[in-house]
């Protein structure tokens, strides 16, 4: 592999991608290419091998409940390397049920308690009253974001020394309806409740995507 290909690790593909969260992927790959980098992505699902430190990003996308809770399961096997990756300061996007996987629970509609990877400290609870659905809009420190929301997961800090929200709500939810608040930002990592996908929004994906060579550079440099 020539030290031109950008390696992308997508978390659990085939259960984690509600409503095409795929496409943040695809839209990395459109604009590394025009930078004439090629774009390895592996699928790292149930019972796979995985050293975060093999990848310039990794993407974790959105699932329901049945689906994040079989890969809570398989998860906590990548704990150590995903803690180590983070809080290295490597860029990792994280969406919805992904997101919400990297805290430390996630409390489900019927009570059962899905223990997330502990790496973030927040938690969330399914609230069956209040459904967030529809266009959000708001503001991050590279400029404004347009997307879309469907979650009950209501997500809340419980760090708000270490966590900062990625944005700040102009219209929709975001996080939970009294924050105004929309995902974190923790080091180059990224978590939010935006579909359509997130980086449609070329802002963001360029941001992003200056992360992510930052990270090639000095991990084919070491």
């Amino acid at each position: 592999m020539s030290n031109n290909t950008i390696k992308i690790a997508y978390l659990y593909e085939d259960l984690m991608n509600t409503y095409g969260d795929s496409g943040d992927v695809k839209v990395l790959k459109y604009l590394l290419k025009k930078k004439n980098y090629d774009t390895q992505v592996d699928n790292i699902s149930l019972d796979h091998d995985f050293n975060a430190d093999d990848y310039d990003f990794i993407f974790f996308g959105g699932g329901q409940d049945f689906e994040q809770t079989v890969v809570a399961k398989d998860l906590v096997r990548h704990k150590d390397t995903l803690d180590n990756y983070v809080n290295s300061g490597n860029p990792m996007l994280c969406i919805c049920g992904g997101y919400q996987l990297m805290g430390d629970y996630y409390k489900t509609n019927s009570g059962v308690t899905i223990k997330g990877l502990g790496i973030l400290p927040l938690h969330t609870i399914f609230k069956s009253d209040k459904r967030m659905i529809g266009d959000t809009k708001y503001m991050t420190e590279w400029g404004e974001v347009t997307a879309f929301e469907n979650h009950s997961g209501q997500t809340y800090f419980d760090d708000t020394n270490k966590l900062h929200p990625f944005g700040q709500m102009i219209e929709g939810y975001g996080n939970n309806p009294q924050d105004k608040e929309e995902g974190l930002r923790y080091k180059n990592l990224i978590g939010s409740y935006s579909h359509g996908p997130l980086l449609t929004n070329v802002n963001i994906a360029n941001a992003i995507v200056d992360m992510i060579l930052q990270r090639h550079e000095e991990r084919v440099s070491a």
